[in-house]
């Protein structure tokens, strides 16, 4: 089911950002009211070559189907009103425009290789955002009631053939006392500074602030695009930056500096947009001097030893020392963002906890270490080794939530399949002749019909 989906959102974001004037266009498949023209297969064809995918089977029959299966859903979605929200789709446009940095290596190489500008490409995605959003909604819809009872679960285990039983990776629970080093007042001084030079500069004309950005923010996403962080609910920005950037209204200047906990920033306006706003800064992020590390660590290994000789518990060491705020509320137990539980496989954990954790003990203390948070700052941590269980084939004891989500899977890929059937057979479909030639997944296109 999920690889499934995969596929549709693959196709649902075919966006028209290469000209393919050598196609000379024709309509292949009519679903519903809606037509499929060669050239978009053919647009789908070329991204997906781009992007390295790899059809399983012949890719003019693929893609037609998958664009079909895109309009089956968003009529369902259309009738029963459902559509996604501006402040989502925005959030993905920007979210597939990094892709694209990422891959192509610059803003300005992006517009260089699709011929368009980046507001051109913004909305040209700003569409097909739209669309994979609102079939991800339907899909939902479609799937909400959908319950599994333990008895389904038990059923499910006890007819698997054995060479069938999922496998459990290794999964571990990892406790965390952190500090972040002292920052010497002459060091925020100097970033302060720093970013009150850069002011200048833009306010002169000497320069501009997106030059300024590519050249020394250390917000390394953002400075790829000239400070650019596109448009963002207040929700999606930290609550000191959002509080700035939404008071200002003249694009012309320059905030006032501002401190999260990314760092020091100064802002600039680019437009608003309703609740969103588009603005670019400049992040700076003052230096930890390695005495200052040293002090930290040396600080974290008298903890450490202390625990070990029973003075206080990791727990309330993380409670009352950690500066950790993720953790310290938790008895230093890190949570995982993927699955909403603290039980991580190894390749999900942070590099240097992994590197950290791999060979311990459970309830074994390791050495303090040097590691980046998830603000980008550099803090010391020791790291507590809560449990390990080892890679396993499931067992109904042990893996339960694990075999459960198995079998909603398998409930939600049936229910899936049943309502696409179902809607084949009261919508009007024609394919055109030459296009017809195909395996197709849902074969029950042309059932029962006539041209």
């Amino acid at each position: 089911m999920k690889k499934w989906i995969g596929l549709m959102l693959a196709a649902c974001f075919a966006i028209q950002l290469t000209a393919q004037d050598n196609v000379i266009d024709e309509v292949v498949w009519v679903v519903g009211d809606e037509a499929i023209l060669k050239s978009e297969v053919e647009q789908e064809r070329i991204r997906a070559q781009y992007e390295g995918r790899k059809f399983e089977g012949d890719p003019y029959c693929v893609i037609p189907e998958e664009l079909a299966l895109q309009k089956l859903f968003l009529n369902q979605a259309a009738i029963d009103s459902i559509e996604a929200s501006e402040t989502d789709v925005m959030s993905q446009v920007e979210y597939q425009m990094n892709n694209y940095i990422n891959q192509i290596g610059s803003l300005e190489k992006v517009e260089e290789y699709f011929d368009k500008t980046s507001m051109e490409i913004r909305e040209e995605l700003r569409e097909s955002a739209r669309r994979m959003l609102t079939m991800q909604m339907m899909q939902r819809e479609l799937m909400k009631d959908i319950k599994v009872t333990p008895a389904e679960v038990r059923r499910y285990f006890k007819n698997l053939p054995a060479d069938s039983i999922p496998y459990i990776p290794t999964q571990v629970e990892v406790q965390l006392i952190t500090i972040e080093p002292q920052i010497p007042e002459e060091e925020i001084d100097r970033v302060k500074a720093r970013l009150r030079e850069f002011t200048d500069r833009i306010n002169s004309g000497e320069t501009s602030f997106s030059t300024l950005a590519r050249l020394y923010s250390e917000d390394k996403g953002s400075a790829l695009r000239g400070g650019e962080l596109g448009f963002m609910g207040k929700g999606q920005l930290v609550s000191e930056y959002a509080n700035v950037a939404f008071n200002l209204n003249d694009p012309k200047k320059v905030s006032k500096i501002v401190e999260s906990e990314f760092g020091f920033h100064i802002i600039q306006l680019i437009e608003k947009r309703g609740d969103r706003v588009n603005s670019r800064h400049i992040l700076l992020k003052p230096q930890v001097a390695e005495k200052d590390l040293m002090d930290a660590l040396s600080r974290l290994d008298s903890i450490a030893d202390d625990i070990r000789n029973n003075k206080f518990s990791f727990e309330d060491g993380a409670t009352h020392i950690s500066s950790d705020k993720d953790t310290r509320m938790n008895k230093g137990l890190l949570p995982n963002p993927n699955t909403g539980t603290s039980k991580f496989e190894m390749q999900e954990l942070p590099q240097e906890i992994a590197r950290a954790v791999n060979t311990m003990n459970v309830n074994e203390i390791s050495k303090p270490f040097i590691m980046i948070n998830s603000k980008g700052k550099e803090v010391c941590t020791i790291v507590k080794l809560k449990s390990r269980v080892k890679g396993h084939k499931a067992t109904l004891t042990d893996d339960f939530q694990a075999l459960k989500e198995v079998v909603l899977e398998k409930k939600r890929g049936e229910k899936i399949e049943k309502w696409i059937k179902e809607k084949q057979k009261s919508t009007y479909v024609r394919i055109n002749e030459k296009w017809r030639n195909c395996d197709f997944k849902y074969p029950g296109w042309m059932a029962g019909k006539t041209e």
